[in-house]
């Protein structure tokens, strides 16, 4: 046992993160589009469908949406231009 081995440090390195303010709460959701964005984790479409059903049936007045990502973990720029052109808030689904 006189060979040499490399040990990797799993830790990585943390990113730099620079904190930004959450953004603004409409005042209403009533007349307004709401996304569900399922973003496809396990059972996340479940749970969209359950969201869907509870906004239709509690808040009838807010027009809801499922959107899906083209793939799960990258990043869909046409999905979120889709969302900020039509929607005035959207919720993330990550799966029960």
């Amino acid at each position: 046992m006189s060979q040499l081995i490399t040990v990797h440090d799993p830790r990585g390195y943390p990113p730099k993160v620079a904190g930004k303010r959450l953004a603004a709460r409409p005042e209403t959701l009533n007349g307004k589009t709401l996304y569900l964005v399922d973003c496809l984790f396990d059972n996340s479409e479940v749970f969209m469908d359950q969201l869907k059903d509870w906004f239709a049936k509690n808040l009838p007045a807010v027009n809801t949406k499922i959107i899906k990502p083209r793939e799960s973990w990258v990043d869909d720029a046409d999905m979120r231009a889709k969302i900020e052109a039509d929607g005035s808030a959207a919720i993330l689904g990550v799966g029960l």
